[in-house]
């Protein structure tokens, strides 16, 4: 099993780790990509006015820009434990134990705007941009520069459960990464009446919660069936909605709850 995370604005910043490009998932086949979103990212943030354009910056916010001027120099940590947010609060690596911790490593993997698909264990720097920014030195959004690279990316892969946002799937479309078996995940929310809606926050605080169940659990799942049981077995409710290719996770705000 591999799940597909969304990165998040918000980072914790330093790090102990060097950090090599070579050494991220798939180093020789995304060096290309990793090394033009990279240049431009840097001419662009060292214009302070051009930056907070292309990277939709506030006021508040606006020195962010500059982390992406020390990407060599500022330090790594895994990219599991570079993310905060809320999604990642909920998954609260910090907490966690070694062996779970060992899991993320291995089988999370972050769809980053600057790095492309990474394991949950590589080491990045903290950095700021977005899969919607639009760096001029590209001169196209960045979907069209990473989707063609990420074909096959997990080939040879039995399951992929996608939890990424819509942007960020479109720069790896889910489709074309040549994993055997893939399910997207919705979260929803019922209410008293038993009708489900969709949820805003409670969405990414649910989906962080299930992936630290599944790393605690470290469960050997190989395809769509497997994970249904293991989520069954686990007191969760997913099954499938209107469209066959998303699973829906029901919780009750943003909590899992219990199958009935």
């Amino acid at each position: 099993m591999r799940i597909l995370l969304p990165p998040s604005e918000t980072k914790r910043l330093g790090g102990r780790l060097p950090f090599s490009p070579d050494d991220l998932f798939l180093g020789e086949r995304l060096a290309a990509p990793r090394a033009a979103v990279k240049s431009a990212l840097e001419r662009v943030s060292a214009d302070e006015a051009a930056a907070t354009k292309a990277l939709k910056l506030g006021v508040k916010n606006r020195d962010e820009r500059l982390r992406n001027l020390d990407l060599d120099v500022s330090g790594a940590m895994p990219a599991i434990e570079r993310y905060t947010g809320v999604l990642y609060d909920a998954l609260d690596t910090e907490t966690l134990a070694p062996a779970a911790l060992a899991w993320l490593s291995d089988h999370v993997f972050v769809q980053s705007a600057l790095f492309g698909l990474v394991r949950g264990g590589d080491p990045i720097p903290a950095y700021r941009v977005s899969a919607s920014s639009r760096l001029p030195e590209l001169g196209s959004p960045l979907a069209k520069l990473w989707a063609g690279p990420h074909e096959g990316a997990l080939t040879g892969a039995d399951y992929v459960l996608d939890l990424r946002s819509k942007d960020y799937a479109a720069l790896a479309p889910l489709g074309a990464l040549g994993a055997s078996e893939t399910d997207y995940l919705e979260v929803v929310a019922r209410s008293d009446d038993g009708e489900v809606r969709a949820l805003n926050h409670f969405n990414k605080a649910a989906k962080g919660d299930l992936v630290r169940r599944v790393a605690e659990s470290a469960p050997a799942i190989s395809s769509r069936a497997e994970f249904l049981e293991w989520a069954r077995e686990a007191g969760l409710e997913i099954g499938e909605g209107a469209d066959p290719a998303v699973l829906r996770l029901v919780t009750l705000q943003g909590v899992p709850a219990a199958s009935r």
